[in-house]
């Protein structure tokens, strides 16, 4: 297999995914170094280009970096790292600032600041909210990758998946522990290649597809911290998994998701009968943080026996709502809502993982050459529950800061990595294996590691999750790798980690909630995980 180094001087930098975490990193050190950018589908497949709410910046007269800080506390529920959440506030109007001139066609208001127009979210005490109408996540995207595309020194490859970081203990040195690549499926090609890397950033996004229902595309299966913590890296905060409370429910369209600015701008949750019943649950009713929001309408679901509640938002005007909701409107109606005159039916849907791979605000790793972004890595700013919109917030400045910190290393890899082995392995012979897999662990997540958890239910997950993990780790041992193998393989190690940390925290608090122990601790800290120096093989 070929190596993408021609000596052990020099090796470019290898970005895993290609969503905005990942095309901030590569846009920001591509003047300098080589980028090689690894997209396992298209392109334009990943979480980001879903984003429809928008990204947080502190730029009117009313807000302050003091407010932003604490509305992400108060959302975060006690686990917030303040000096996190205070470095990336203090950066969002300078984000906000380079994706302007980056070309993002955000919403404009000439009365606004910077000239854009400003909306507001759950959990937001004021109007922050940059936006490109409902559809912001795309129009970034869309502008970014654009211009990596248009770099020399960028290399973007489509179905390229990561299969596992390439460390010390694979060039067999007795030294200090580091990165020096990845190796690669070339899914056309069908074959692993070996990328050396003078660094490796993991931008692979979130883990929703661990879960039968979730808003995330197919991408969303763990990879970046699967890998990670197979190499030794810590993870952090994994309990804290965001169901999105406001995902369409309909047959022909089961990730679509509803965005939070529609409640922003009024829309009302309601039951059958036309009953309004956040009031009930929260004093700040619909714009009220995601977790209080999706377990009400879990509890209003169980109460009642319904399949989905009602968003209603035909109170706004259809006017209002082709305005604002463009790409909303236009799906709904596609699929014969027309929401102008009728309730949107919804269900809580697996969103966002708070926790991930622990880094620095450089989105360093424990491991030498390792550095995670985005939804991957767990920096402290997500606390117990993420404030909406910071998410694309977090990918905008700490991949500037990442790619400054690699920029201030050494370009230079100290040993070529070997090339991958698949000598003893050979095409795998019954697929349904892999297919059969997913489907039971997608269903055990979700019935016994969901919005609301018993430590009973966690712990008949984690048995099950075990008997899956060998099952799995023999098929990777034996057969040839393919996505879905691969992909299988990260969710189910995502997964154990899930179960044992929820297993861990003996409270209620934000994104996780036990039976077995409601109450909420009066002191708190994140649940970090340590991988053992001796474990079994995976």
């Amino acid at each position: 297999m070929s190596t993408d180094s021609t000596s052990p001087g020099t090796a470019p930098v290898v970005v895993v995914g290609a969503g905005l975490a990942g095309l901030v990193v590569a846009l920001n050190i591509a003047d300098t170094r080589p980028v090689i950018v690894l997209a396992k589908r298209a392109l334009g497949e990943g979480a980001t280009a879903w984003a429809q709410g928008g990204i947080v910046g502190v730029l009117g007269q009313d807000d302050s970096i003091e407010s932003h800080v604490r509305d992400t506390q108060e959302a975060g529920a006690g686990l917030v790292d303040e000096n996190t959440a205070r470095f990336i506030a203090e950066r969002s109007a300078a984000a906000i600032a380079w994706l302007v001139d980056a070309g993002v066609p955000f919403s404009v208001d000439p009365e606004g600041p910077l000239g854009l127009h400003l909306t507001r979210e759950g959990g937001h005490a004021v109007r922050r909210i940059a936006h490109a109408a409902d559809a912001t996540g795309r129009a970034i995207h869309d502008a970014l990758l654009a211009r990596a595309a248009a770099h020399p020194n960028i290399s973007l490859r489509e179905r390229w998946m990561a299969v596992d970081l390439i460390t010390s203990r694979h060039l067999k040195r007795d030294e200090t522990p580091r990165c020096y690549g990845v190796y690669a499926l070339d899914m056309d090609k069908r074959r692993v290649e070996t990328l050396a890397a003078s660094a490796v950033v993991l931008a692979t996004g979130g883990l929703g597809k661990v879960y039968r229902y979730t808003s995330n595309p197919d991408t969303a299966t763990g990879d970046g911290v699967a890998m990670a913590w197979r190499a030794g890296c810590r993870v952090a905060n994994m309990e804290f998994v965001q169901f999105h409370p406001t995902c369409l429910y309909h047959p022909q369209e089961r990730s679509f998701l509803i965005t939070e600015a529609l409640r922003g701008e009024g829309g009302l949750l309601r039951l059958p009968d036309g009953t309004r019943f956040m009031p009930a649950h929260d004093e700040r009713a619909e714009l009220a943080p995601r977790d209080i929001v999706a377990r009400a309408i879990d509890f209003e679901m169980k109460k009642h026996g319904l399949d989905h509640v009602w968003l209603d938002a035909t109170h706004l005007g259809e006017d209002f709502l082709k305005s604002h909701f463009p790409t909303i409107h236009a799906r709904c109606l596609e699929l014969g809502i027309d929401i102008a005159r009728q309730p949107i039916p919804v269900v809580p849907a697996a969103h966002y993982s708070c926790g991930g791979v622990v880094t620095d605000l450089d989105g360093r790793s424990d491991l030498p050459g390792l550095y995670a972004i985005g939804e991957t890595a767990y920096t402290g700013l997500h606390g117990a529950n993420r404030l909406a919109s910071n998410s694309l917030l977090e990918c905008a400045v700490l991949g500037r800061t990442c790619a400054e910190r690699i920029l201030a290393t050494d370009g230079h890899l100290p040993a070529l990595p070997p090339p991958w082995d698949e000598s003893q392995v050979e095409d795998a012979d019954e697929e349904v294996v892999i297919a059969h897999n997913w489907d039971e662990l997608r269903l055990l997540m979700w019935n016994y590691v969901g919005i609301v958890r018993t430590t009973r239910r966690l712990e008949r997950a984690l048995h099950r999750i075990k008997l899956l993990r060998d099952e799995i780790d023999d098929y990777y041992a034996n057969f040839r790798v393919t996505r879905d193998l691969l992909e299988l393989r990260n969710l189910v190690g995502c997964a154990e980690l899930i179960v044992r940390s929820a297993l861990r925290r003996h409270e209620s608090r934000g994104l996780h909630f036990s039976r077995d122990f409601p109450d909420t601790l009066p002191v708190s800290f994140p649940t970090v995980l340590i991988r053992p120096a001796k474990s079994p093989k995976r």
